[in-house]
């Protein structure tokens, strides 16, 4: 092997090692955003009124559940 070849596989090497170091920080800061964002669908979904009962008489009411 020539000092060249030896020279280019290290930078080789130091370039992927530099990549990936960055692709594990994206991947860390997706997850961080995805966690935060489920954190705050499901504050914004236990906020949410649960479901209305059907109605039990008349003809509005008792065979659809509709809510305005």
């Amino acid at each position: 092997m020539d000092a060249g070849s030896v020279s280019s596989t290290v930078a080789t090497a130091m370039a992927l090692q530099q990549h990936n170091q960055s692709q594990d920080a994206q991947a860390s800061l997706l997850k961080d955003t995805l966690e935060n964002q489920a954190a705050q669908m499901n504050q914004l979904m236990s906020s949410v009124q649960s479901p209305l009962a059907l109605a039990t008489v008349g003809p509005v009411g008792t065979q659809i559940n509709t809510s305005a």
